[in-house]
């Protein structure tokens, strides 16, 4: 009998390893002897026989489904902005398309994307950032057929917009489906209009559900899939092996701007509700209680007595906001919204967007270790421009230190701090009831160095309590030595203001 060289090479292995396995088909199993002398039990090879549903072809589907499918042109306008619509991506995520940025005196920027007829009447579904600022909007047909479209309304929050085009008609649609039933590994197809190549398709499975990370997006969790997409599909759908749509495609993660197999889509279920809301209203309300909250690390959530980092850590309040005049306090842990379990502040957040406004909700919080129960009324969102415009902004350097005492140091803590003066109140643009301690010297191994508290910060509170001198900061450290925990406090610099908890040295 002649060997090829993997056929010597399996046997050398076999003996060596002392293994007993017939690997292939064609081999004929029998009994080995370990060096013990033990035998070893035979293995005899199974065929694998493909998986239930695994097609042979995706040609029936593509050729059911592309006709739904459109290419979107838009003209922008001359001052639009054409720079990323997902703001606030980790490194390598982008959107699939950028605009060309518009020239003094050059034509109006453009855009490409994708988009599908969700009904015959030619209601088309798309990215909000495909359209953003959009001066004429042409929808391309898989005919070839150019019409123009209006928008009836667009979310930003989650990248969402809805089209009709003009004059009506008939055209061919596909729907969704709740995309709750799609699992890991399942197959999924994309079609679109990538670097405007109409009725491109591409097959692959769903790689991950739940995304939390692959945007900056409070209310999408979404389905990561490794259909080749790239720019130009932003808005095209994916659909599942029984043609209908499971997801919106809306962000890529691309080092390089091209395709590398991982793609993230909107489920179906979040864009449907935000679809069928444009379509009844014109736009989205979402439910707000007018609070700024930040994620609770473990150091925070034992610094707050809590066995475990769930909830919601308030940072601020809107003074006449609807948490405002419920009580909800700074420093505040949102534990349950309405009896339901919060997990983080993103299940806060998307709890409060799904409640109706002027609804009645119960909210329980944890403050100086006791919890109790609030009651408020959901006002609406703001828009995502107002947001904006009322936040407060970073300081952008940490701010100089002022004359004054060197600052007494907290050998604890690891920092020395000063009391703020009046120059200092204004440069931080603290409230009349608020003082503070600035810092005037850190020790660089402290956890209060690796925290990111630095020279020129100022801390606002230790413990739940302001702190207006080195005597109140001592009393907090104190305090937070016999619990055995680390220290909770409230600085302002130049990463805004946060909560941090920082431990304390013996």
């Amino acid at each position: 009998m002649i060997e090829t060289a993997s056929v010597k090479y399996l046997r050398r292995t076999l003996i060596a390893g002392g293994a007993a396995l017939a690997l292939f088909a064609g081999f004929t199993a029998v009994p080995m002897v370990f060096a013990n002398g033990a035998n070893a039990q035979e293995i005899n090879p199974t065929a694998i026989a493909p998986p239930s549903g695994a097609p042979m072809s995706f040609a029936d589907l593509i050729e059911r489904v592309r006709p739904a499918v459109v290419s979107i042109s838009v003209r922008q306008r001359p001052d639009a902005a054409t720079g990323p619509a997902v703001e606030g991506l980790p490194p390598g995520f982008e959107e699939f398309f950028r605009g060309r940025p518009g020239r003094p005196g050059g034509p109006a920027p453009t855009s490409l994307g994708s988009g599908f007829f969700i009904n015959e009447s030619g209601v088309v579904v798309t990215n909000h950032h495909v359209i953003e600022g959009a001066e004429e909007i042409t929808i391309r047909t898989s005919e070839g057929r150019d019409i123009q479209a209006d928008i009836v309304g667009s979310d930003e929050a989650t990248d969402i917009a809805v089209l009709r085009v003009r004059g009506g008609g008939r055209f061919p649609y596909v729907t969704f489906d709740d995309a709750r039933h799609v699992r890991v590994g399942d197959w999924v197809v994309a079609v679109g209009n990538p670097f405007g190549l109409d009725g491109t398709a591409t097959a692959g499975i769903v790689s991950a559900m739940g995304r939390r990370d692959a945007g900056s997006s409070a209310y999408v969790d979404y389905m990561q899939i490794d259909a080749p997409i790239n720019r130009g599909n932003s808005g095209g759908p994916t659909f599942d092996l029984a043609g209908n749509v499971i997801g919106v495609n809306s962000a890529i993660f691309s080092p390089t701007g091209g395709n590398v197999g991982i793609g993230f889509a909107i489920p179906a279920q979040t864009a449907n509700s935000i679809v069928q809301q444009i379509l009844r209203n014109g736009r989205v309300s979402r439910g707000w209680i007018g609070v700024s909250i930040q994620p609770l690390d473990e150091d925070i959530a034992r610094s707050l007595g809590l066995d475990e980092p769930r909830g919601a850590l308030v940072a601020s309040v809107v003074p006449d906001g609807p948490a405002g005049r419920a009580g909800i306090q700074q420093g505040d842990v949102i534990l349950t919204f309405n009896g339901q379990r919060i997990e983080d502040s993103r299940d806060l957040t998307q709890r409060v967007g799904a409640t109706g406004i002027g609804d009645n909700s119960r909210v329980e919080i944890l403050r100086g270790g006791n919890r109790r129960t609030l009651n408020l009324r959901l006002a609406e969102r703001p828009s995502e421009q107002q947001l904006a415009s009322t936040a407060p902004t970073p300081n952008a350097r940490p701010p100089e230190a002022t004359p004054g005492a060197p600052g007494v140091a907290q050998s604890s803590l690891g920092v020395s701090v000063r009391p703020a003066t009046a120059e200092d109140r204004q440069r931080f643009e603290l409230a009349a009831n608020e003082a503070g301690l600035v810092v005037t010297a850190v020790e660089p191994d402290s956890d209060a160095a690796e925290k990111g508290i630095s020279v020129g910060d100022i801390i606002l509170q230790a413990g739940g309590r302001s702190v207006r001198n080195a005597a109140d900061l001592n009393t907090a450290t104190e305090a937070a030595q016999r619990a055995n925990r680390p220290l909770l406090l409230q600085v302002e610099g130049r990463a805004g203001r946060r909560f941090v908890a920082a431990d304390l040295a013996e």
